[in-house]
């Protein structure tokens, strides 16, 4: 197989979808890999680093995808990129269809088999290619919520670790989860209060003995979102529903209620976000107030820390990768389950039932589909 290796070109994206070990691993199988020249320059990794494990280097980004019967990238295609899309090409990415039309009609038209990291499954229903990249965006959501809290960033000025003779500052994180964990890490770790929001008794259970009760854990409703969230200083997001739109559990009353100038960070974004008065931002312009609170809810957080990021992601994603290039896309994906669950997009049929009731579009199951054609 010809797999190819584009360099992103979302804002200040710099991740790479496969390293030089990763591609190593392909090549000495004897598939071919075509990487973008400066794909991962950004991020330390040169050309003669892909060429030195058998790469070829195209010169732009239309020459990997003419060339390749598969596109390995990190972020959702790009308008541009979705239009160099071929009929029965796969892309295998992260896609986070559900908030977004156009992108989804875009994969429709196209007539390739779209993928998506964050809907492959494992043996315990986790989610294994979207675990890695949690794990950062919850570790950075506190380092963004305590920048935010600056002065300077607008925020109230609030020292989360406090200092002695002066309180410490509160972190409400909505939703347990890999997310939702390592941001209560962290905060932890810097000193904050912090209380866990869920709705599963049993992951509260498990943050309880994790944390040593050094947390809180509250049960989610809406009177407890709301209690917790007027009291903050911080409030994170993290809230995942697979493949589906994240729910509104901040509505804008909430937010309104809030200590002025404290901070937001809404690491759903992706899935359109958990909080009513979130919108998509950039690494280049991260942070915008909103009914008194600093908001910081940008779309690619692993972005900013985009070697850690690469080599995590790649980890992951290479046994699936490798599946896919040895057995073709239809083979495969028959063959794993885990991996049939990323499917979104087969040949033109929307696939994957969530990004349909989101959309009100219509599906068809994957299975059956694949068994059929």
């Amino acid at each position: 197989m010809r797999i190819g290796i584009p360099k992103e070109v979302k804002n200040h994206e710099y991740r790479v979808g496969m390293t030089p070990p990763g591609v190593f691993e392909l090549t000495r199988r004897d598939h071919d890999v075509i990487v973008e020249t400066n794909a991962g320059h950004a991020i330390g990794i040169d050309d003669p680093d892909y060429e030195n494990v058998r790469a070829t280097i195209a010169a732009d980004a239309a020459e990997v995808f003419e060339a390749a019967d598969m596109i390995v990238k990190v972020k959702e295609p790009q308008t541009e990129e979705i239009k160099m899309l071929k009929e029965d090409q796969v892309l295998f990415t992260y896609l986070h269809l559900a908030p977004d039309q156009q992108q989804t009609q875009g994969l429709i038209d196209s007539g390739a088999i779209a993928i998506a990291y964050e809907t492959v499954t494992d043996d315990h229903g986790a989610l294994p290619l979207l675990a890695p990249m949690s794990e950062v965006a919850g570790r950075m959501s506190v380092q963004a919520g305590a920048s935010g809290l600056e002065i300077e960033k607008g925020g109230r000025g609030v020292l989360l670790g406090g200092v002695p003779g002066v309180p410490q500052g509160k972190v409400v994180v909505i939703g347990g989860g890999v997310v939702g964990t390592n941001a209560a890490f962290i905060a932890n770790g810097m000193g904050a209060s912090v209380t866990i929001i869920d709705m599963s008794q049993r992951r509260m259970a498990e943050l309880d003995f994790q944390f040593q009760s050094l947390v809180t854990t509250l049960y989610s409703t809406t009177h407890s979102i709301e209690q917790a969230v007027l009291e903050a200083d911080l409030v994170i997001g993290a809230v995942l529903v697979p493949g589906a739109a994240a729910p509104k559990l901040v509505t804008r009353d909430m937010v309104k209620s809030m200590k002025r100038s404290s901070v937001i960070v809404d690491v759903a974004i992706d899935q359109g976000g958990c909080i009513e008065t979130s919108k998509p931002t950039s690494h280049s312009d991260p942070y915008y107030i909103d009914e008194g609170v600093v908001h910081y809810c940008v779309t690619n957080m692993p972005g900013a820390v985009a070697r850690t990021s690469t080599f995590a992601l790649n980890n992951a994603t290479l046994p699936f990768i490798v599946s896919l290039a040895e057995q073709g896309a239809k083979n495969a994906m028959l063959a794993d389950p885990h991996l049939l669950a990323g499917l979104n997009v087969y040949r033109g049929k929307l696939t994957y039932q969530a990004v349909a009731e989101e959309q009100g579009r219509e599906h068809v199951d994957a299975a059956d589909l694949l068994r059929a054609v």
